[in-house]
């Protein structure tokens, strides 16, 4: 009995604190869940100290101690932020933290002379504000990262001048393209009628559309410098691929991302007949910073009396080295031109849409529901900004955790996929080794919990692409 009048309790609470109570346990069930699984691999990182026998032929034992180690102080540093991320929510729900904000800018607009009928002006304030409160709260475990756990495992190349001069200007660039989508995201949901919800989302198409358009042409440029790769042999090849799959490729352009970090990455942009790829220095092994300090520190060291000294030093420079040769260069190219032949990008861009529209009408229905807003402290006014902010973080939370496993599920799939494809041209061997050598410049650890992985890693296992792809690796 005791139990049951407990639930019947719960059910005579008002809606507005059912609503927050459980909104408060779905997100601690969430950190909790997410808490023991990296304790899993947390055991992983601690325990597996020597390099499996099925990895002897692909690491070798200083890599695999070194990568060991990056992920374990990741690892510690991911709970504590997370913990802090967790408690830092709870204390802005359980303070209202929500509402305050909402009034302050309200006084901000009231000194400018706008009043409480100006709701978009006093949104576009509040949504000013709170990203300032969050690139504030997490500056500190940013520099952290970046400054003694990327420092500390030879992947930061930033000074503290230029992380924060980076810092402003991304939170500049970021508020040019948020606050001027939002008012008219907004504007549209105020006028659009009953069928607001189709407008709102065909607006957040075109804007995306439009982004993902400019961002490697006009947004990227302002933080890294792209140059086009220079004519020769890897641009000539890469041309001729994208030619023999029906790649409409525009241009070739290299990042100087080694500026920053030397963790490595290649994409491609660009819709209908105007592809871009981009490539990072620190993918291409003639581009590497690195491989330049080393082959410089090799060359200023005292020479030895003999040719072996020679040789050996060389050796020791070679297994040192970052990034890919231009053959590996090419397989990784192949594995991501077969996401494009193989519609996986249309195919997530759609998924995404699909899901788009389903919120923005389930939005429509719940708008009007003023104990969604008395629940997070909004008892007098139901501002369309705090609605969708409600909705879509707090209310839909289950539904994202569910949407975000599926899509990481559909993600490996993809994955082996374009592998796959990039084995069909001829690739597999040049893509194995290329593999081994981005997990031994990342610092990729592999070996992982099954479980972890399973709920993560939108990539497969680093074994398991070694092994589909070894079934008929090339000699």
């Amino acid at each position: 009995m005791g139990m049951w009048a407990s639930l019947d309790s719960v059910w005579e609470m008002p809606a507005e604190k059912r609503i927050f109570g459980a909104v408060l346990l779905f997100s601690w069930t969430v950190y909790l869940w997410e808490t023991f699984l990296a304790q899993r691999q947390r055991r992983i990182y601690k325990t597996t100290t020597r390099v499996p026998p099925e990895l002897g032929q692909i690491m070798d034992s200083e890599t695999f101690e070194k990568s060991r180690l990056y992920q374990l102080d990741k690892s510690t540093f991911s709970f504590w932020s997370g913990l802090y991320s967790e408690v830092e929510g709870t204390f802005i729900l359980l303070f209202g933290g929500i509402p305050y904000l909402w009034k302050l800018s309200g006084r901000f607009c009231g000194y400018a002379g706008f009043g409480p009928e100006y709701e978009i002006t006093q949104s576009l304030v509040f949504l000013l504000l709170a990203t300032l409160f969050s690139a504030l709260t997490g500056l500190p475990w940013s520099l952290y990262n970046t400054f003694v756990i990327e420092e500390k495992h030879g992947f930061n190349h930033q000074t503290l001048d230029f992380f924060m001069k980076d810092a402003i200007k991304k939170f500049v660039v970021t508020q040019c393209i948020l606050l001027p989508v939002s008012s008219l995201l907004l504007y549209i949901i105020k006028i659009g009628g009953d069928y607001f919800f189709i407008y709102a989302w065909l607006f957040t198409l075109v804007v995306s559309l439009v982004l993902v358009t400019i961002y490697a042409d006009y947004i990227a440029p302002l933080f890294d410098k792209f140059t086009p790769l220079p004519e020769g042999k890897l641009k000539q090849e890469i041309e001729v691929m994208a030619k023999n799959i029906d790649f409409p490729l525009t241009k070739v352009y290299v990042v100087e991302g080694s500026k920053r970090s030397s963790h490595s990455n290649a994409y491609f942009y660009g819709f209908f007949k105007n592809k871009r790829i981009v490539l990072f220095d620190t993918l291409l092994e003639e581009y590497s910073v690195l491989n330049k300090d080393l082959q410089e520190e090799a060359g200023m060291e005292p020479r030895s009396d003999g040719e072996g000294d020679s040789e050996e030093k060389k050796a020791k420079v070679k297994t040192k080295k970052q990034g890919c040769k231009n053959e590996e260069v090419l397989a990784v190219l192949g594995h991501e031109l077969g996401h494009w032949k193989l519609g996986h990008t249309v195919k997530n861009i759609i998924i995404s849409q699909m899901n788009s529209f389903l919120c923005f009408f389930l939005f429509a229905v719940l708008i009007g529901r003023k104990e969604l807003f008395a629940a997070f402290g909004f008892y007098d006014s139901q501002p369309t900004l705090i609605g969708l902010l409600i909705i879509f973080q707090f209310i839909f939370s289950p539904y994202n955790e569910v949407l975000s496993f599926c899509l990481t599920v559909l993600s490996r799939r993809f994955e082996f996929q374009a592998d796959a494809f990039a084995k069909n041209l001829g690739k597999a061997k040049d893509l194995y080794s290329a593999l081994i050598k981005l997990n031994k410049d990342n610092l990729g650890f592999p070996v992982s919990d099954w479980l972890f992985s399973m709920w993560h890693y939108s990539h497969p296992p680093l074994l398991e692409r070694l092994q589909a792809l070894k079934a008929t690796k090339q000699d």
